[in-house]
């Protein structure tokens, strides 16, 4: 049986579990942009993204899979431009992308990721 690791355990959720070279990530929501436009937001969490990527090792060309979500879906093309803008070409994540209403009213998105070691 293999380990499984976990990083920035709390009560409900880590932070990261890593489990037969995957790296599962919880949601990402904006740190420094609370409240701003959807393309600060976007690139806030991308941020965040990458800089938890390098951290263990990995990038974003290693993403396997992503879900977004929209606290409104009419920002989708907003957050694509962004999210075009930042994915390596040819190395793009399964995906999915939905509305939800999202835990604070100030979020417009939040982005969760699996990544390869």
């Amino acid at each position: 049986m293999t380990a499984i690791s976990r990083v920035g355990v709390a009560a409900r959720y880590s932070d990261l579990v890593i489990k037969d070279g995957v790296a599962y990530f919880s949601g990402y929501v904006p740190e420094t942009t609370l409240g701003g436009s959807v393309t600060e937001q976007t690139k806030d969490i991308l941020d965040q993204i990458a800089q938890s990527l390098a951290e263990i090792g990995s990038d974003k060309t290693r993403l396997l899979s992503a879900t977004i979500w929209l606290s409104d879906i009419g920002s989708f093309d907003e957050m694509n431009a962004v999210w075009d803008a930042w994915v390596a070409p040819g190395h793009t994540p399964a995906r999915a992308c939905v509305e939800a209403k999202l835990a604070d009213p100030d979020y417009a998105l939040e982005i969760q990721v699996t990544a390869a070691l």
